[in-house]
Parts: C-alpha cells; structure tokens; sequence
C-alpha cells in the first residue's frame, strides 16, 4: 500500500516521521531532565537526530546493508569528537582565554548544529549513494518537507535572532529594558528567545527576532545610572526659582538617588490649574524604581509644605480649608513646655519664651529626611516636638550614628549661639514636628536682655568641657575655674560679634 503512494505523498510520511520521531525523543529527555534530574547532553540530541534518520529512511523503504548503517553511525557518533574539539580550541582557548572574550553557550549550541548537519548530508550524500529509493528521496518534495517540519521560519527568525544579538550585545543578562510599555529585567538569552521578569515578578519570554525587529532601549548601557523624570504641579503663585530650589532639595535628599550627575529641575508648561515643573534625577539598579520614585515624591509633599508651596487641587474642585487652631496650639503649647525646661532659655520671661515660640516655625519632615547636614552653614536651632531623630557623624567616608533624639529633645544650638557650621547630621527616623527658631529672632531677645548673654556663655563653655571630656580633667587638677573662664570670656565674645551686640 505504501509502494502505490506517489512519490510527494511518500516524502511527506516521511518527512513526518523524522520530525516526530526526533522531537518526541527529545521531549522524552526533557522531561527525564526535570523530573528525575538525568543529565543529558550532546550525544543525547545526537541520538535523537540519528533515531529520527533512521526511523525515516526505514518507513521510507530505503535498504542498505548493515556495514552502511553502522559506518553511517560511527561518522555520526564521530562528530561529537569534533564539536568537543571545537569547544576547547576553538571557544574555550581561543576566544575567552587568549583574546578575553566571553563565547555564549547559545552560539556554541548552534556552530555545534551546523557541523551536524553538514556530517549528515554528507552521510546521505556518500553513504547511500547507491540506493535509488534514497536519491528519489532527496531529489523529491519529500526532502523540502522534512526540512520545512524540522525548522520552519519562525525557528530559523529565532536563530537568526539570536546570533544577531549575540554579535551586536545590544543588552546582557541583569539589563534592565524598556519593551514597548513594560520595563524588565533580562533573566536569560537563549538560541530561541530572551526571557525577562518585571518588577511585578512577571514572566516574559520574547522570540529573539520579535526582539530585533523592536525598538529596545536599555537602561544600563553603558552604565546602570540612568535619569528618571517626576512632573509636580504647584500653584501659579509661588516664584519659579524658589518652587526649582525646594524640588531640587527633596529630590538628592532621597532614598537611592545619586549624587553626581546632581537632580535638575524644569519649568515645562503653564497648564490649566498650575505650574507644571519636571525633576531629572538619577539612579542605579532600576529594580529600585518604585522606591526611589517613593521616595521623591513624599520628600516632594514634605519640603513644599515646610516652604508653604501649595500642590493645587484640579481647577474643577472647590477646596475650602481652615486652619487647626486646636492642633496649633497644642504644638505651641509642647513648644512653650520644652523651651522653659531648657536650661539655655532659663534667663528668659514667659513673655519672652511666648514671643520666641509664636515667630519661630514649625515644620514637619518626613521619615528618612535630612533636618541638618553635618558641615553645612546655619544660624538656627531646632525643637523636636514629636517623632525620633538619628544624629551621626561622618568618618572615614562612613555615616557613623552617635545618637538618637526622642521629643523634646533640642539640637543645633551650637550654630545658632556661634555661628558655627554643624557638627553632625540630623535625619528623621519617624515623621517628625521640628520647630525652628532663627538668629534674627533670638537677636531681638537678646537685645532685649542683654544679661542673658552671661549665662548663655556659661552654659556653652560647660557644654564644650563636657564634649571634650576635660570637666573631670580640670576638676582633678583644680584648674575648673581657669578653664571655665576662659571659654566663657570666649563664648561672650562671640555671642556679641555673631549677633552685634
């Protein structure tokens, strides 16, 4: 009955044979791979494209000898030989160890392919040169059927691909890029596709010629530092240049921006119902991006609040706000209590403790903000009202924390006395109150009471012993008295000159 076929309708059986044959097996040792952890290599596929062969040419009716077949075998067999040559000579000591150039095991996969074929159509060619029913089948519309099963365009598009992308290196494994509207990490880049995995932990698997035809943009090349843009509204009130500075400040202040190239600020559009500004700011590892995007807006929402710049409502809703004067007063009165505790404050009147309160400013950070900046210039002092602070200190490069502030806790009273530039940095641990009081204020005081200035320079020579650890020192020695007038007279000194008195 398959004699009476014709000659297309006996290549096509054929042609399906070999295919099935072939990847039925090979799904077979997949499976054995996975599952009971067999390992199976080269030769394994090799046995697979053999048992295929042969199976084919035996529906076919092909008959040969059994020397033909077994010297068909052994060239077969041989080949693994000259692909495990070329992998050592070739890939391994050629390519990576003498000219330091990392070969993909996809291009290995594939050269090693090539030489495969090749060996068997020189097999089919030489090997059964004599057999009419064999040379039927190569010349006829069975032999494109087999190789048309065997690859088809999408395989060889994958291929083809593949060895583009391997040439060119438009992205490597642990890129992060920008796939129409997805962003992904690559996870792996096979002979078929590139297999990526969102932030979300979603699984994509893209054919490589579908990568090719796309337009990809790659995140980490040629570094992993790469700009992000944040559009933030505010009210057409506030002057450009003040709303750029705050938007610029909250920005680098943030969790996993860099510091160079610095964050830049735009003034992009007037729209309906405010100033549209875009801020440009750096970072590494997009897998940090929802974080770091966190990160910006609320130090954002934080720093416009502290400056009083409005991020306006949509034009269509009517907001009316009142103020808490219930909440205000609390906090004032907190203020009024850590104030009167403080022994710098002692030789004030609760007048005076009630106006330094009602002209100073209460303003609120967020959790992981900076207050103050170790080394940076100021002229005030801070009250924490409520939440936790972190104080640390740089050395050696490293941010080393040396203390923690709890409500009602004072800190920066060194620079608002002196002048001096701050000694450690002050980062909020939990959302904080942080009232701040100037120097044009405590000057107003101070003028008002100038026999304050004495037991101001008192307190800060005995606070400075004490940081030095020279108050037990000098007790010992009985030079306390010598030692205390000398930083008074010192800090007096100061004090008038800082606040020209």
């Amino acid at each position: 009955m398959f004699n009476a076929l014709s000659e297309a309708e006996r290549g096509a059986i054929t042609a399906v044979v070999f295919v099935g044959t072939f990847f039925i097996t090979l799904i077979i040792g997949r499976f054995l791979k996975r599952r009971a952890g067999v390992r199976l290599g080269l030769l394994f596929r090799l046995f697979c494209l053999i048992l295929a062969f042969y199976a084919a040419i035996t529906v076919y009716g092909v008959h040969a000898s059994w020397r033909n077949h077994v010297g068909a075998a052994a060239i077969l067999l041989s080949t693994a030989l000259v692909v495990a040559l070329v992998n050592r000579y070739v890939w391994d000591f050629y390519f990576e160890k003498k000219r330091q150039t990392t070969i993909p095991h996809f291009l290995r996969e594939v050269f090693g392919g090539i030489i495969f074929l090749i060996v068997l159509l020189l097999v089919l060619s030489y090997g059964y040169h004599a057999e009419a029913q064999l040379k039927g089948l190569l010349a006829g519309s069975g032999v494109v059927a087999i190789i048309l099963g065997f690859a088809g365009q999408n395989f060889f598009a994958g291929i083809i691909g593949g060895i583009s992308i391997q040439i060119n290196r438009p992205y490597k494994v642990g890129d992060w890029l920008q796939v129409g509207e997805r962003f992904a990490e690559v996870r792996e880049i096979n002979w078929r596709s590139t297999r990526l995995c969102t932030n979300d932990d979603i699984y994509l698997d893209i054919p490589n010629n579908e990568m090719v035809s796309h337009q990809i943009v790659n995140l980490h090349y040629p570094t992993e530092i790469h700009a992000i843009r944040i559009r933030v509204g505010v009210e057409y009130k506030n002057p450009p240049n003040r709303v750029k500075d705050a938007l610029a400040r909250a920005a680098q202040s943030a969790k996993n921006v860099v510091p160079d190239p610095p964050v830049k600020v735009f003034l992009v559009e007037f729209a309906d119902y405010a100033v549209i500004y875009e801020i440009k700011f750096y970072m590494g590892n997009h897998s940090r991006i929802n974080e770091t995007n966190d990160s910006v807006r609320t130090n954002v929402w934080y720093e416009l609040k502290r400056q009083g710049i409005t991020i306006p409502f949509p034009i269509r809703t009517l907001q009316v706000e009142r103020k808490p004067a219930v909440s205000m007063q609390e906090e004032y009165q907190e203020a009024r209590a850590v104030l009167r505790s403080e022994a710098l404050f002692e030789c004030l009147s609760d007048e005076q403790i009630e106006s330094l309160v009602q002209q100073s400013h209460v303003s609120h950070f967020g959790r992981g903000e900076r207050v103050i900046r170790e080394g940076a210039e100021g002229d005030s002092m801070f009250v924490l009202l409520r939440g936790a602070a972190e104080v640390s200190i740089s050395k050696n490069g490293a941010s080393i924390p040396v203390a923690t502030l709890k409500a009602p806790d004072c800190f920066g009273e060194m620079s608002l006395l002196t002048g001096e530039h701050r000694t450690a940095t002050v980062r909020a641990q939990t959302d904080c109150q942080v009232m701040e009081i100037g120097k044009p204020v405590m000057a107003e005081l101070l003028r008002a009471s100038p026999d304050c200035l004495e037991r101001l320079s008192e307190l800060l020579a005995k606070r400075k012993m004490e940081t030095e650890g020279l108050l037990k020192e000098a007790v010992s020695h009985g030079h306390h008295e010598t030692k205390e007038r000398e930083y008074r007279a010192t800090f007096l000194r100061r004090l008038q000159t800082f606040f020209e008195l």
